[in-house]
């Protein structure tokens, strides 16, 4: 039985989990694949702008673009981020 069913239809050996508990598992799981969405969207991008001949190893031009990439993309989340979690609801 899942974490997902109603505590009612749980046999008497399960434990059960709390509403709070329950939403803490929640928001990890959300947490995590926001991360893991973030990582391949820049990975994907800053490949794609900064990576101009793929090989063994980059090129100092390569590894200072893929860092300027990376920490825009970081900046710009956070940006939002502050913006949409500051708004008036």
């Amino acid at each position: 039985m899942d974490s997902f069913s109603s505590h009612s239809s749980m046999g008497s050996g399960s434990p059960q989990i709390s509403a709070e508990d329950l939403k803490d598992q929640l928001k990890n799981q959300l947490a995590q694949a926001y991360a893991q969405e973030f990582l391949e969207t820049v990975r994907e991008k800053c490949f794609e702008k900064c990576i101009t001949r793929p090989g063994s190893s980059l090129s100092g031009s390569e590894s200072s673009c893929t860092s300027r990439c990376v920490e825009r993309y970081i900046e710009a989340t956070g940006i939002i981020s502050r913006a949409l979690f500051s708004a008036p609801r």
